[in-house]
């Protein structure tokens, strides 16, 4: 049984993480040279930042890949798990580039440097802007297609925007208060770095709960209910468990009916359950209907 829905998903999910790897690979040579030219750290830490990007999108997107494939053999629920895994994956890299940032920073606050140059604030300005409007497009497609990972990769890129935005704060400071005021970028990349920290559990802790099939947010269970009630000699829903896995949910019940019908009605009844589920619900993959006597 194959739902249209999936492959459209996984294809809007896949293209717009290919858009961000792109962005990011700009930025961080964009980054990564002004950085060293203009004598910044935070913006140097910046470009770390996009590097990591690069490396958890394309981990992102493989995901995404693998999470659309067919059920198999092996694999009978399909391979939607993969997804929730790549958002983890993010989450770990995120956490690794925060401690690295931070470490950096520490150091270079302790050691005496050049005041950055003031061509850096425009750089990170228009990085500011790219990276939020990016997060901006990337949240709304794993909104709609309710794939963890592509949110996890939209917050990885609000992360570079916060990024970006403190060590703007930092070489400002750096700027305007003069000698003595010089680590005020350094400053401002180990605040950036607790920030990523932060994003990377708001990450990690909707991915960790699909892959221990944690009840999805929202009304799913409820609504469910609701449209088995709908049809005719189902009399009260006994049990209702929906997990998600992937782009998809499954949904397990017990549904009663009159104790005097036939083993062939009760059968056709809990098809017709299934139909009706599955039609107002697309995103469902499969329901599983074990019928109980009323």
């Amino acid at each position: 049984m194959e739902q249209p829905v999936k492959p459209h998903q996984a294809e809007r999910g896949q293209k717009t993480t290919l858009i961000g790897i792109a962005v990011s690979i700009v930025l961080l040579v964009i980054k990564g040279t002004a950085g060293w030219l203009g004598h910044s750290y935070a913006l140097i830490a910046d470009a770390i930042e996009s590097g990591t990007d690069v490396i958890t999108s394309t981990f992102v997107w493989f995901g995404l890949r693998v999470a659309a494939r067919k059920p198999d053999e092996n694999h009978p629920y399909g391979h939607g798990k993969a997804e929730p895994l790549a958002a983890i994956v993010v989450s770990m890299a995120l956490l690794g580039a925060a401690i690295f940032i931070a470490v950096e920073s520490i150091h270079n606050i302790q050691v005496p440097h050049e005041v950055p140059a003031p061509f850096t604030l425009a750089v990170l300005a228009g990085v500011v802007i790219v990276k939020e409007v990016l997060f901006r497009r990337i949240v709304q497609v794993g909104t709609e297609t309710e794939s963890s990972a592509v949110k996890a990769d939209a917050w990885h890129h609000r992360s570079d925007a916060i990024t970006s935005l403190t060590a703007f704060v930092g070489i400002s400071i750096a700027l305007i208060g003069g000698p003595g005021y010089e680590s005020a970028d350094d400053w401002a990349a180990l605040l950036a770095s607790g920030f990523i920290v932060f994003n990377a559990y708001h990450i990690f802790r909707p991915s960790f709960g699909e892959i221990m099939d944690e009840s999805p947010a929202g009304d799913w269970k409820a609504e469910i209910e609701a449209i088995a009630l709908t049809v005719p000699n189902v009399k009260r829903v006994e049990k209702c468990i929906v997990r998600k896995t992937g782009f998809e949910y499954f949904v397990d019940m017990h549904v009663q009916v009159p104790a005097h019908l036939t083993v062939k009605q009760g059968h056709d009844i809990a098809h017709a359950v299934k139909r009706a589920i599955m039609a107002e619900k697309p995103a469902v993959y499969d329901v599983l209907i074990h019928i109980e006597p009323h």
